[in-house]
């Protein structure tokens, strides 16, 4: 069976001031915190997310 491909995101600037809806947006990435990192699966339903607050995360890797 092949390995599913993951990303690693992490949160390097904080939701407050923006809408409720980028808010949202990291809580279903699973951001809690600053720098924290989450690893997901490499799907284009996360892929949307991130691109709506890429101006709030960043791609560490791909693996």
């Amino acid at each position: 069976m092949a390995k599913k491909e993951t990303i690693r995101i992490r949160q390097f600037k904080s939701g407050i001031g923006y809408s409720k809806a980028q808010r949202a947006t990291l809580v279903g990435l699973g951001f809690r915190r600053m720098n924290q990192v989450v690893e997901l699966e490499d799907t284009p339903s996360v892929r949307g997310m991130v691109n709506k607050v890429r101006h709030l995360v960043r791609i560490e890797s791909g693996e």
